[in-house]
């Protein structure tokens, strides 16, 4: 609420007792025109809305849920909003900046100065509303690490149950895999030959089939899991906020730019934000939780001052908490597509003309069945890049079709593709802000292929990746190499395509990392409180301490379960002594 001073005669005040008196009424009416609730969220993404779901399960806490893009569903109609919840559907958002950040990054050095393009998503269920809808939790060694690196408790075995506790497999429950949380997770169950046909080849070549990659064994190649529900992409938001919006103690703002974390000392007491051109505060009586993600968490906390105090001066923001960790170690996953023409007219070519497009639309708006119902990225796999590396470091995901630039392209062939890429690069980045300005989007350096060991990974994901494309079960649909082409064959040859046509996989983490309070790269400590602060949390992918191998969503659904059990001061899950796969030998590559 403003109010408007003019209208107190200041100069008829007796003395200045009367001005103080005033001013703390003025306060303390504004403050009581000020909503609070109990925890503020910012956020509606993969994380955000799992803590809107678990915080306001106790009915006697309050919960503000505030997302800067809007609903997921346009007058509340799944099928008007088809462009979120077709799986097929899913480059359409990656093309616009309607549901989308539309990030861009530095020109980077070591790609042909190439500009990378990174959407992110901008509306409730956040980049889970825009992804690939792949289901995939990184090996257990990822989280073995994160202990190790100072995320006290969050070992693989502390993990794993809240893993099991989001997930309702189709295939049912066992030791890995949740039969009864809110997160539908279905696998790939397509007859398509050239699904088949790439499992079969990584046989063929050496490598052993998975029958489920999140669970014992991660190595191998096998179907993958996927977040699609009786043919609908199945979202954080239709997971755990569609399910809550109906209690009386959860309230929800959408297209509201958080702009500032409200602080008294250091402590955390609320935020401001814009919305149809006002700014509005809120306070949080509890804390106020960050879950805007790698990119969006980082930026607003330098903004509120809680950053690099050089950097922060620089832009004459007032200094509250110096952490130069925020906005550092900035990590993300690079892939490119392998390319070969198929000799018979199987692949998804003719169901990206027009009319096909519409029979399969049509199917799917009627009955949420046929080719409209999958992101066809059905099976894929995980192998090690060269001997002695103790789990895979290479990812594929296979695809029927040919993907040009993001899908912004359309395909010109029958083609299939296998997306592959490293999943421990060491190449680290970094994001500053811009400016002091909440719209400007902040200054992303991955650093990408910045190391000679991430150039040589690269090398060999194309490799093996050939190698797999040139096995027996493929001999009935392979024609020419589309890409790289068969006429780049030397190491050189091969690492200029990679710095050519390699791209981000949108898996930007780790710029708010996790770790002991005695690291000075840390932000927030292993119960995800901001260092040095109180009442303040991040909850995202950006206090992963470094990625994971594998894609980001599941395992940021994964903390923010873990940390909704922090917050409520719940006994932490474990699963003591879960076996996990190791390879026969570490001596040889396969």
């Amino acid at each position: 609420t403003s109010y408007n001073t003019k209208t107190w005669h200041i100069g008829n005040l007796r003395n200045m007792h009367d001005v103080k008196l005033i001013s703390s009424n003025l306060n303390a009416a504004a403050n009581q025109n000020t909503p609070s609730y109990s925890y503020v969220i910012v956020g509606a993404g993969s994380a955000g809305c799992v803590l809107a779901n678990r915080l306001s399960e106790d009915v006697h806490e309050s919960v503000l849920l505030l997302e800067a893009g809007p609903k997921d569903m346009l007058l509340g109609s799944l099928r008007l909003s088809w462009k979120i919840h077709m799986p097929a559907a899913l480059t359409y958002n990656l093309c616009d900046d309607k549901y989308n950040w539309y990030y861009h990054t530095l020109p980077q050095a070591h790609m042909d100065n190439r500009v990378l393009y990174w959407p992110r998503g901008r509306v409730w269920g956040g980049s889970s509303s825009l992804n690939a809808m792949v289901y995939i939790r990184g090996h257990a060694e990822d989280y073995n690490r994160w202990q190790r690196e100072g995320a006290e408790g969050w070992e693989y075995e502390r993990c794993l149950p809240y893993f099991k506790k989001a997930q309702c497999h189709e295939l049912g429950e066992n030791r890995y895999r949740g039969g009864s949380g809110p997160l539908h997770v279905s696998r790939g169950k397509t007859n398509h030959p050239l699904h088949k046909a790439f499992i079969e080849a990584g046989q063929q070549a050496g490598y052993p089939f998975t029958d489920d990659m999140n669970g014992y064994q991660q190595e191998g190649l096998g179907w993958m899991d996927m977040t699609v529900h009786r043919g609908k992409r199945w979202s954080s938001a239709s997971a755990y906020l569609r399910p809550a919006l109906g209690r009386p103690n959860l309230k929800t703002e959408v297209r509201c730019l958080t702009t500032k974390i409200l602080f008294d000392g250091n402590r955390a007491v609320g935020v401001e934000y814009t919305q149809d051109g006002q700014k509005k505060r809120v306070f949080a009586d509890k804390e106020v939780i960050l879950s805007g993600g790698a990119i969006n968490s980082p930026q607003l906390l330098m903004l509120s001052g809680v950053g690099n105090a050089d950097d922060l001066k620089q832009l004459d923001i007032p200094v509250v908490q110096h952490l130069p960790g925020v906005g550092s170690n900035l990590q993300d996953h690079l892939e490119l597509y392998v390319q070969q023409q198929c000799t018979q007219p199987i692949t998804l070519y003719k169901a990206q003309k027009p009319f096909t497009m519409v029979k399969i639309g049509l199917e799917w708006l009627t009955m949420f069945t046929g080719y409209g119902a999958t992101a066809h990225l059905e099976s894929g796999g995980f192998i090690r890049s060269r001997p002695h590396v103790t789990h895979p470091d290479i990812q594929f995901h296979f695809l029927p079709s040919q993907v040009i630039d993001h899908g912004r392209v359309a395909s010109k062939i029958e083609a299939y593709q296998v997306h592959v890429g490293p999943m421990r690069s060491t190449s680290i980045g970094w994001l500053r802000l811009k400016s002091a300005n909440p719209l400007d989007h902040p200054i992303l350096q991955p650093n990408y292929l910045s190391n000679d060991m991430d150039v040589w990974e690269f090398r060999e994901s194309v490799k093996l990746s050939r190698e797999i494309f040139a096995q027996k079960a493929f001999d009935e649909f392979r024609g020419p190499e589309v890409q790289p082409g068969p006429q780049v064959q030397s190491d050189a040859d091969i690492d200029a395509f990679v710095r050519r046509k390699a791209d981000s996989a949108y898996h930007p983490s780790c710029t708010c990392k996790m770790g002991s309070p005695s690291d000075p790269m840390a932000v927030v400590d292993s119960n995800t409180r901001v260092l040095g602060l109180e009442r303040l949390r991040v909850v995202d992918a950006s206090i992963m301490p470094s990625i994971v191998s594998g894609n980001l969503n599941a395992p940021t659904i994964m903390m923010a379960e873990k940390a909704a059990d922090i917050i409520r001061g719940r006994p932490p899950l474990s699963d003591p002594g879960v076996p996990v796969y190791r390879p026969a030998t570490l001596n040889t590559q396969r």
